[in-house]
């Protein structure tokens, strides 16, 4: 079969492989979509320590069982399937949680476990152990339910912002992800949203999405007057960080209400220390989260979401491409063509 692997030089490329088998405790899957994330990109643009090579990426998916394991319990051949990625052991303190995307042992699918970027995946037993499969319905989308696990990452991060009616949010980076925190925080009540970002074009881009949105070129209009006048001197209830740029977590700070909300959303690939000034936060009282991967129960609460028609994922869905063509489909995210990749094997 066709996989796009990370190899022990550090470089990607596509390659023939076997196909993987099931154990009597996994499955294997078929691959109907899977997307490119920004961490597949990073990983494309700069190499990845945490990629254990050789190793087949990609965590995003849909699929069909096409293998299973006789211990396999409650899933059958022919049945749809998407799994949350970052599989917890089920017996660290944060597992116990509910927090498996915390987990001490975590292992995460495209990185420990070989990823998505295939005609097929092995599910390994862990996913089925620790309840990280999911069934999709048979009507929807592999488009749209493929975008499953992006947006729960987006879930984990706004649940500890509280965004509630009224609030005026500043998100920073508006890609695929920036965009879609954008419209989750309108449908949580929020009054006003500015997307800040350095190119015009992916500010566009994201006001075709979501019109109502107001976009500011941080490179043309300096950030911290231009907000103060748009929301009466106040500053912003919640500032998100969906880009991977550091001085961006010192202009979140720059333009933050008193008791205002931050969310780190997007890690930094290089240096990540000395962006944020503590007294600051010291004494406007704001609250700082970081936010990392998501959890099974977020998984589902999007797939159900997207199955029902409450979340229209369908304008974030620009273009398809071939499996055969995936270094096509980075360098289109890579050189700013589109937000979204989806690979239809």
């Amino acid at each position: 079969m066709l996989a796009f692997i990370y190899d022990s030089n550090n470089k990607l490329g596509l390659k023939q492989i076997e196909r993987p088998t099931s154990s009597n405790a996994s499955a294997v899957v078929k691959i109907e979509a899977t997307s490119i994330c920004g961490t597949d990109l990073r990983a494309y643009r700069f190499g990845s320590s945490k990629i254990k090579a050789p190793r087949t990426i990609g965590h995003e998916m849909v699929g069909t069982i096409v293998e299973v394991g006789k211990d396999v319990k409650n899933f059958s051949i022919g049945d749809r399937v998407q799994v949350a990625p970052a599989i917890g052991c089920g017996v660290c303190p944060s597992c116990k949680k509910g927090k498996t995307n915390l987990c001490d042992s975590l292992k995460t699918i495209g990185f420990e476990f070989d990823g998505t970027f295939a005609e097929y995946i092995h599910i390994p037993e862990e996913a089925f152990m620790q309840d990280h499969v999911s069934k999709v319905p048979a009507g929807l989308d592999p488009r749209e339910a493929v975008l499953t696990e992006p947006i729960a990452c987006i879930v984990n991060a706004q649940q500890y912002l509280d965004i509630s009616k009224g609030d005026i949010v500043a998100i920073f980076g508006s890609g695929f992800i920036g965009t879609m925190h954008a419209q989750l925080a309108y449908h949580q009540g929020a009054s006003k949203v500015f997307m800040i970002d350095v190119n015009d074009a992916r500010i566009a881009k994201a006001k075709e999405m979501l019109p109502m949105l107001h976009g500011i070129n941080s490179m043309k209009e300096d950030l911290f007057p231009t907000i103060m006048q748009h929301t009466d001197n106040f500053g912003v209830d919640v500032a998100i960080t969906a880009c991977s740029v550091g001085s961006a977590q010192s202009d979140a700070l720059s333009i933050i209400a008193k008791q205002g909300r931050i969310s780190l959303f997007g890690g930094l690939p290089k240096e990540s220390k000395g962006f944020l000034d503590s007294n600051i936060i010291h004494y406007k009282e704001i609250s700082l989260f970081g936010a990392h991967a998501s959890t099974v129960s977020q998984n589902r609460y999007v797939l159900d979401l997207i199955a029902r028609g409450k979340l229209d994922v369908k304008p974030f869905i620009e273009k398809t491409f071939p499996l055969s063509q995936i270094v096509e489909a980075f360098e289109a995210l890579n050189n700013e063509l589109i937000v979204k990749a989806v690979l239809i094997p």
